[in-house]
């Protein structure tokens, strides 16, 4: 096994902006952010049955024409160290690839992407870049130096990519949500998703209230005084005139 998959979805539409990709799910993390939605892959990987990497890459050859690309995500997939071997048969098909990250693995995100092994970088940004909230937002301690350097190593690498943020009112405001965007000021993308109360690995966050889609539109709105585009998750191509 090259690295254990638990989870293909053969086509999506939402998941990469304009394109048909095929979704592909790794295990394990090294992060405990409280809204995970994906608490299964974190805390017990172990009980969800394995899906064979050739059958998989098969898959993705027989759909080669009308599936653009495939997202790896997670879980945190650099935690794998056969990542790159993976990756490698993914790219081998001609298919172009997409690297789900959080960021906390800034060497294996620099090989990786001097490997030619990645065509598009999404990465979670969890809060401002100060260590004592991120460490609560993230649920366990964090390097920022290593967040700082992913985001460094992103924006010059020169391939297409995205920053996001999960909103959820108990951990993150406006400021929070301009702070992050001066952080990574001049960046092409930054996504803000909403916060969704289901599936999550606290599940005290099970009684919080997300953001009304009006006040997030006022935080995208602040955020893009610093980025080249900013928006909502699943309102992308969408222009907000602001009342001032």
């Amino acid at each position: 096994m090259i690295v254990p998959i638990k989870g293909f979805i053969e086509n999506s539409l939402i998941e990469w902006e304009g394109k048909i990709v095929s979704i592909i799910f790794l295990p394990t993390c090294n992060l405990r952010c409280p809204y995970c939605h994906a608490p299964h892959l974190v805390q017990t990987p172990n009980e969800l049955e394995s899906i064979p990497s050739d059958a998989v890459i098969d898959k993705i050859r027989q759909n080669l024409g009308w599936v653009d690309g495939v997202v790896v995500t997670g879980g945190e997939p650099t935690s794998h160290k056969r990542l790159d071997v993976f990756l490698e048969l993914l790219k081998d098909t001609g298919i172009m690839v997409r690297l789900d990250t959080n960021g906390t693995n800034p060497q294996v995100l620099k090989n990786l992407i001097e490997g030619g092994l990645l065509d598009c970088v999404a990465m979670d940004i969890k809060a401002p870049l100060r260590k004592e909230k991120y460490d609560v937002v993230a649920g366990v301690p964090c390097d920022i130096e290593d967040i700082k350097e992913s985001v460094r190593i992103i924006i010059e690498s020169g391939i297409e990519y995205e920053f996001r943020t999960t909103v959820c009112p108990t951990q993150l405001d406006g400021d929070d949500i301009e702070e992050i965007a001066r952080a990574i000021q001049g960046a092409r993308r930054y996504i803000l998703q909403s916060f969704r109360p289901n599936h999550c690995l606290d599940t005290e966050m099970l009684k919080i209230e997300p953001y009304p889609a009006e006040t997030l539109r006022d935080f995208s709105a602040n955020a893009g005084k610093y980025v080249e585009y900013c928006c909502v998750r699943g309102e992308e191509g969408k222009v907000f005139q602001r009342n001032w």
